[in-house]
């Protein structure tokens, strides 16, 4: 095929937003047309690599998902543009021991971060610059920390098996120190209503408390053994996940403190790290076994195969506000960025994932579909599944291909709009 032919022949798939679509419509008036199943705008890239020194810890996202935040055990938080995926400025310094856990105020103007050094810092997003004095009551290492949903307080949990509550404007703590649990407070999160604290521990417990008064509001068991390494809510506060040593997803009703359905399968390694999709349907899981799989958040079931690429644990996984992507933080120092639609063929999305050419050459959809065939020449390397996106615009997952006025063959040429060019 010679190269005009290559060209031209993509043309009519091109987003209809795109600029090029718009000038191929004009001037190559006799080619393919398509009538259904056409993007309006080019995807994100599925997946893109951010580099980090030392092993992540934690990361979060900017409530307006412009940019990363993500806490080193080199103690250090560094920012980057999570559109191009550099650094913006120079490092946040401050903490002597690595940094567990890290989170923006809602309205994006803070960065807290909580700390081995038994530290809270609260640092300016903007210039990086710290804002006060270090948070100091804990008495034993922090391992996350919270914003309420108000952003004017925060919440941490500590290796002193503890949880604290403190004012967001001045620092200081609020009343006494949350205590219950028996062994240390590993995560801690807000409900979206910021009447409520969820904290897990490696007690095996997860318990709830009031936010206002610090009262105990509730416990949660985990089952018979296991540590509570990962606690969030559900957007709109009716469940809480949980991520364990016994390398399981658990459901729980918050309002009753019941499991819900069974526990979450797979993963072959602890599950350090849990969260919900901002639409409330997905889970995404971050383990030590190296990956990352996301659940159908009603039925508990996987949502296609584990995302490879990390070479050591994955300890924290984010998405972003808007839902079209998600991160992954890992001890191998990197960040990836994911692009949630590939990765999820589901029909509240886009598009639908297409699999490597089987042994004849036919890519098929998860459901077993022919989608199209690949010339073997074409098979190695240039099909990748986490690089190929099919338009998913109607309910039989088909795009339609209009041959009318296609010019074809030795007359190849007539496709171009001569009175144009």
């Amino acid at each position: 095929m010679s190269t005009p032919h290559t060209y031209i022949s993509t043309g009519p798939f091109l987003p209809s937003e795109s600029p090029l679509s718009a000038i191929f419509s004009i001037n190559f008036t006799k080619g393919i047309q398509m009538q259904r199943g056409r993007l309006l705008s080019w995807p994100e890239s599925p997946l893109e690599r951010i580099g980090h020194e030392g092993g992540v810890e934690c990361i979060s996202y900017s409530p307006n998902g412009c940019y990363i935040a993500a806490g080193s055990e080199d103690g250090k938080i560094r920012i980057w543009d999570a559109g191009v995926g550099v650094a913006v400025g120079k490092p946040l310094e401050g903490h002597t021991g690595r940094v567990t856990s890290v989170a923006h105020s809602p309205d994006g103007r803070h960065i807290i971060s909580g700390s081995f050094d038994k530290t809270i810092r609260i640092w300016n997003a903007e210039t990086g610059s710290a804002v006060g004095k270090p948070l100091e009551r804990h008495t034993g290492r922090v391992s996350s920390v919270a914003y309420s949903p108000d952003g004017r307080h925060i919440v941490s949990g500590s290796y002193d098996k503890t949880v604290r509550i403190w004012n967001a404007e001045t620092g200081s703590a609020v009343g006494k120190p949350l205590v219950g649990h028996a062994d240390w407070v590993l995560s801690v999160a807000y409900s979206p209503n910021g009447r409520y604290i969820a904290s897990g521990s490696s007690d095996k417990t997860i318990r709830i408390w009031n936010a206002e008064n610090g009262s105990l509001v509730d416990r949660l068991l985990n089952g018979p053994t296991g540590w509570v390494l990962s606690v969030a809510y559900s957007p709109n506060g009716r469940h809480i996940i949980s991520g364990s040593s016994t390398k399981t997803i658990r459901i729980w009703n918050s309002e009753t403190g019941s499991a819900v359905g069974k526990p979450l399968k797979g993963h072959t390694g602890w599950v350090c790290s849990v969260a919900y999709s901002p639409d409330g349907l997905r889970i995404i899981s971050g383990s030590s076994d190296k990956t990352i799989r996301i659940w159908n958040a009603e039925t508990g079931s996987a949502v296609g195969k584990p995302l490879e690429g990390h070479t050591g644990r994955v300890s924290s996984v984010a998405y972003s506000p808007d839902g079209r992507h998600f991160i992954s933080g890992s001890g191998d120092g990197d960040i990836h960025l994911w692009d949630s639609f590939p990765q999820i063929p589901s029909y509240l999305t886009s598009y639908i994932e297409a699999a490597r050419p089987d042994q004849e050459g036919w890519v098929r959809d998860p459901g077993g579909g022919l989608l199209y065939w690949v010339p073997h020449d074409c098979r190695a390397g240039l099909h990748s599944p986490a690089r190929l996106i099919i338009p998913l615009t109607s309910p039989v997952r088909s795009v339609s291909l209009q041959f009318h006025e296609f010019a074809f063959g030795t007359s190849w040429t007539q496709i171009c709009n001569t009175a144009r060019l």
